[in-house]
């Protein structure tokens, strides 16, 4: 499901220059790109609902801190065009020869517990790959076999809207926004301590009770701009990002690499 945000933050990314404000601005001139993710949903086998919206955001964050998006690299200068006019991201779905045609593709598959999602250097809105623009956007449905337990409290949360229901790829997009605005506000020392652990995060929907104090604390809070499946609104407060440069050791996790060249993060 495709998704596009606005946002207000503690930090200062809701200011007049950001691409998350809902007026129009500058960046609405400008040529529009849309960062595509792929989750794998094999019908004998889908991914937890949850799993799939924390593998999302931690795919985001992969792509974002990889080097090929930074200085120079193969896919910097995409990344700067995405980052410079609105932020877009869509997720689709795919399985058995679809997955396998996505993953010969440029880009970086993050496995978590159950749910494998691959994340593509941005594109533009209208010049998808064949084989990912063939895919299915709509309708992701997905549901996790046991209620998750607590966040983890050492590592950041993004904790989804209690009034707004989402089908999965609408909300993976939104926890992939919610991360983004977490790594916008962190120093580049806190980035890579959090690169360094292999990203850990969590993502819950919060109580009543709790998402009113959230969106009153001056967090960063992903206000989506109601053009699909849902009104405009806030979807997401991201809490704890501060977390992120002062990790324990023990939730390190190992990075791989596949054979074919591209990454693979578990």
């Amino acid at each position: 499901m495709s998704s596009e945000q606005t946002a207000t933050s503690g930090g200062g990314v809701g200011g007049e220059d950001s691409p998350f404000r809902h007026e129009l601005t500058h960046r609405d001139k400008a040529p529009q790109y849309v960062l595509p993710l792929v989750v794998r949903i094999e019908r004998s086998e889908p991914p937890a609902r949850t799993d799939a919206l924390e593998t999302a955001a931690r795919a985001v964050l992969v792509m974002l801190s990889d080097e090929r998006s930074q200085g120079d690299g193969e896919w910097a200068q995409a990344m700067r065009d995405w980052q410079d006019a609105r932020i877009r991201k869509v997720v689709r779905r795919a399985r058995g020869a679809e997955w396998r045609r996505a993953e010969a593709l440029p880009g970086i598959t993050v496995t978590g517990r159950s749910a494998e999602v691959r994340v593509f250097p941005p594109v533009p809105l209208d010049g998808w790959p064949k084989d990912l623009a063939r895919l299915q956007v709509s309708g992701t449905e997905l549901d996790d076999p046991e209620t998750p337990g607590d966040p983890d409290p050492t590592a950041p949360v993004l904790w989804m809207s209690p009034d707004v229901d989402m089908s999965a790829g609408k909300a993976m997009a939104q926890a992939g926004h919610g991360a983004q605005l977490a790594w916008w506000e962190l120093p580049d020392e806190a980035r890579k301590a959090w690169s360094d652990a292999g990203f850990p995060l969590s993502v819950r929907t919060a109580r009543p009770a709790l998402w009113a104090q959230l969106t009153t604390s001056g967090l960063p809070l992903v206000r989506d701009a109601g053009f699909t499946e849902i009104a405009p609104g806030l979807t997401v407060a991201v809490e704890g990002y501060d977390r992120a440069g002062a990790l324990p050791e023990r939730v390190r996790r190992p990075v791989t690499w596949r054979r074919d060249g591209s990454n693979s993060i578990t």
